[in-house]
């Protein structure tokens, strides 16, 4: 041992040409510390977040937006910076990104999104790469500070909780449900279904008969005139009516309706105690006897104490949006629920709620998809025609 120790030192003590092996090897171990110090600082420097704002693209833009949320200004203080969320934290995957940073180095030279306009016109192609890599790492950067394991259930909201407890039980992303919790959401992300537009094109492209009943495939505005310059109120998705007349561009049509007597009745609802909204009307409107007629005597709803009227409106409005069956509607909107709405939870089942009990559940749920207000009308009209109201057996 001894022996081999000695040829070693021998080994490192002579020199090469003109310097030792040893002082060469010396040499190259101070030179490493000093890189590797050097580039660990510059890596730093690149991960604060007077970098990440040093350009104006970004401090000018989402870092305003960031200044107005909660990540910025809370009770406790703690305050999440830009590298906090987008670069990642361990080693390898953060050399990794700053690698793809590259690109957004040669998207500043270019000026890709150097004007406001240019950058809400990139903004979603910007939003989906980020949520593609959170969706990728299971949002790592947010688990930093959020970890399942670490969250108090007890003291949850009970609506928090709801929503929390499944999502920790599949592991899930937290950008699954959290879009637009640091930055606005880009305004393209609200987009027309193509299905739902099909469904529209059907309807314009369909020849109605006078006296056939249909329903209406998305909003409409209704009218005194048939010429359509006096608005008379606003009738609903998924609405049944009757077409009673055809005047060159404009069509008459018959929707039968309750209200409740309590108030100005501008309201109209599809069905006895529910409310399904069918149609509203401009007040003057609904307080017209000659448009708004009885059909039949008022009724109590047990439920809540008040008289129901059944009433019928015959008013005018565009040709093109009407369908003779409500199936093809309701299958558009049954697969847009169990899509849209089971991405953060699993969604109840249609008949788990009342009509009544519907709208309060799905304004909490709708937040977090990305529907248009067309389809929002007709996945609620779908959820309340398919509530427990309506389905037998049904709790």
């Amino acid at each position: 041992m001894l022996t081999l120790l000695k040829k070693i030192w021998n080994t490192l003590k002579r020199p090469p040409v003109h310097i030792s092996l040893g002082v060469l090897t010396l040499g190259g171990f101070v030179a490493g510390v000093i890189f590797w110090g050097g580039f660990n600082t510059a890596l730093e420097v690149t991960n604060t977040e007077e970098f990440c704002i040093g350009c104006h693209e970004m401090e000018n833009n989402v870092y305003q937006e960031l200044q107005e949320t909660i990540h910025w200004s809370n009770r406790s203080g703690v305050r999440a910076t830009c590298p906090d969320c987008h670069v990642p934290h361990n080693w390898t995957n953060k050399i990794a990104r700053k690698m793809q940073a590259s690109k957004e180095v040669w998207g500043k030279v270019f000026g890709t999104i150097d004007t406001r306009e240019k950058f809400l016109d990139k903004r979603l192609e910007l939003a989906q790469h980020e949520w593609a890599r959170f969706s990728a790492n299971g949002s790592l950067e947010c688990r930093n500070c959020h970890d399942y394991n670490s969250m108090n259930w007890d003291v949850m909201s009970d609506k928090a909780r709801r929503f929390m407890k499944p999502a920790a039980e599949r592991d899930q992303s937290c950008l699954d449900c959290h879009k637009g919790i640091a930055h606005q959401l880009p305004e393209q992300m609200t987009f027309k279904d193509p299905a739902l537009d099909q469904l529209e094109q059907r309807a314009q492209g369909l020849s109605p008969d006078e006296g056939g009943s249909y329903y209406t495939v998305k909003a409409v505005t209704l009218y005194l005139d048939p010429e359509l310059t006096q608005e008379a109120g606003e009738l609903e998705a998924a609405s049944p009516v009757k077409l009673l007349e055809e005047n060159g561009d404009s069509v008459k049509l018959l929707v039968p309706a309750w209200r409740k007597t309590r108030g100005f009745g501008r309201v109209l609802y599809e069905d006895f105690g529910m409310n399904i909204t069918s149609l509203v009307l401009e007040k003057e409107i609904a307080q017209d006897e000659s448009l708004v007629q009885l059909v039949s005597e008022a009724r109590v709803d047990e439920m809540t104490g008040l008289p129901w009227e059944q009433v019928e409106v015959a008013l005018w409005t565009q040709p093109g949006a009407l369908l003779p069956e409500a199936e093809d509607i309701w299958g558009y909107a049954r697969d847009t629920y169990r899509s849209a709405c089971s991405v953060c939870h699993s969604q109840p089942a249609e008949a788990h709620f009342d009509a009544n009990t519907w709208p309060g559940m799905f304004a909490g749920m709708v937040g977090f998809t990305n529907m248009d207000a067309d389809t929002q009308a007709l996945v609620l009209k779908y959820l309340q025609k398919h509530s427990s109201d309506y389905s037998d057996g049904a709790h």
